[in-house]
């Protein structure tokens, strides 16, 4: 499962029975789950018990999951996560009777009328019957999702003050960065130019392929429609409305007027986030790659890897090479792409025009150089402890550097065996790391000498109380403090009262 899936299945897992309920009424939902949470054996489960008209003992699975295929254990999880999903019942164990299995009413209701074309009328989407606009395509509406994914993805990466920007980046919309900031993918940080700041979960979210990404913030999303009393959505809808536009076809107007009230009023989000292009003065949405693979294992737009390999042969001009619809390019299939090559003197040549991968580099290497094709800089101790000021780990560092290794670093580790990065610049990175956690410095001011334990205790509670406590030794009755102004007013107010 990839690590959208995961997202969205952790999401799931903490929904009650009564919402699963709701959402297996939409023959849409079902088949999504069906076709992106379960695993290989749970879908044989599935598929095997759908048109059962009784339930199955449960001993007979036992065939299905031969000792080769994992046996009772790898039979046992399976079930556990389609109970999990609320999928599948199980009965209570008795003492004179076998257990048995059967498919959930619900889930057996819906996946049955999404495989044979059942159900209310637009439970996939109605298409709209007005004229459309010729030029709205599919390759125009990639490039729409494309400029609203790039907008989200620079602000994240603006955050850390990296310039940047390229032609046509206007940034998001204030919802999309307020969400952002709720899911502390970013935070506002006065010190900054930007007023803003990265996080190790934002530079995660940068790492993700598309897809995670746009899980990620429409789980946010979610989320927030929960928290928010006041917005008039309500999540359960607003995830069916999610699946239900996974399930619509690319390049194609669907009517909105099919459509609720309710789920009318989600599409403005939706087109800040790049998953529906909304024409003005229509009664027309058009869902774009971002929506109609998110139930599905193909990427939803250019990865950080293929971002590398298209500017790259974008920019040399290499004949035969052009970029598909999708936005990835035919060395994207046949793996001969570009990337990065560092040296054991830390120095790092990286074939790329991107804007966006320029800064992403930026955010832990000091950059020296820009040619047409390629940009070279070198890793310092300055650049990765700045990385690390901004919650961004050795490991994830490692494995972006890993991710995106120059293709002829990978035939020398297949022939020579070696690592594909220098041992000694994956060493250096984590002990410049080290150096960052074994030792901080905070200025301030010591506390000691005090005339009695009362006194002590007092004001170092005072003191932790407006927060600018930093360490305090009862036995020895002795702390720390970041300010004094307070404390000092404070002692002396005190001594007055005695």
């Amino acid at each position: 499962m990839s690590l959208g899936g995961q997202q969205l299945l952790e999401y799931l897992e903490k929904l009650p029975g009564t919402a699963f309920r709701r959402l297996y009424q939409s023959p849409a939902t079902a088949l999504a789950i069906f076709r992106r949470m379960l695993s290989y054996h749970a879908k044989v489960i599935v598929r095997g018990l759908l048109y059962m008209p009784d339930p199955l003992p449960l001993p007979t699975l036992d065939i299905w999951f031969p000792p080769e295929a994992g046996g009772k254990i790898h039979r046992d999880r399976t079930i556990a996560a389609l109970r999990s999903l609320h999928i599948l019942q199980v009965s209570s164990p008795g003492k004179d009777r076998t257990q048995e299995i059967q498919i959930t009413a619900s889930f057996k209701k819906g996946l049955q009328l999404a495989f044979e074309g059942g159900g209310e009328d637009g439970s996939f989407g109605v298409p709209s019957s007005l004229p459309v606009d010729p030029t709205i395509d599919i390759g125009y509406l990639d490039k729409y999702a494309r400029k609203k994914w790039d907008d989200i993805l620079h602000y994240v990466v603006n955050s850390l003050g990296v310039q940047s920007s390229s032609e046509g980046v206007s940034g998001p919309k204030a919802s999309v960065k307020e969400l952002l900031l709720a899911g502390r993918l970013v935070e506002r940080r006065p010190d900054t130019r930007t007023g803003i700041g990265i996080t190790q979960a934002g530079f995660t979210f940068l790492l993700q392929e598309s897809n995670a990404q746009v899980w990620t913030l429409l789980l946010l999303w979610l989320e927030a429609a929960d928290h928010a009393a006041d917005s008039g959505m309500d999540s359960i809808d607003m995830l069916s409305f999610l699946f239900m536009l996974s399930s619509l076809e690319l390049g194609t107007a669907y009517d909105t007027s099919a459509l609720t009230e309710t789920r009318r009023n989600m599409l403005p989000s939706l087109v800040d986030f790049g998953l529906i292009y909304f024409p003005r003065d229509t009664r027309q949405f058009f869902p774009t790659r971002l929506a109609t693979t998110l139930t599905s294992t193909a990427s939803a737009l250019r990865t950080v890897s293929s971002a590398f390999t298209a500017a790259t042969a974008n920019a040399s001009g290499e004949p035969g090479t052009t970029t598909s619809a999708s936005g990835a390019t035919p060395a994207d299939k046949t793996g001969t792409s570009k990337g990065i090559i560092i040296e054991t003197n830390y120095r790092i040549y990286a074939y790329t025009t991107s804007p966006l991968q320029i800064a992403v580099l930026a955010l832990f290497c000091q950059l020296n150089m820009r040619f047409p094709n390629m940009v070279s800089g070198r890793l310092t101790r300055d650049s990765i402890r700045q990385a690390i000021g901004f919650g961004i780990t050795a490991d994830q560092i490692i494995s972006y550097l890993h991710a995106h290794a120059h293709q002829q670093m990978v035939r020398e580790t297949t022939v020579t065996g070696k690592p594909v990065l220098p041992p000694t610049v994956v060493d250096q990175i984590r002990l410049w790391q080290l150096e960052n956690e074994r030792m901080q410095t905070t200025a301030g001011f010591l506390f000691k000498d005090f005339e009695s334990t009362e006194e002590y205790a007092a004001l170092s509670r005072y003191a932790e109380e407006i927060g600018v406590l930093v360490w305090k030794n009862d036995k020895r009755q002795l702390f720390f403090a970041s300010k004094h102004e307070q404390l000092r007013d404070y002692l002396k107010s005190r001594k007055k009262g005695e």
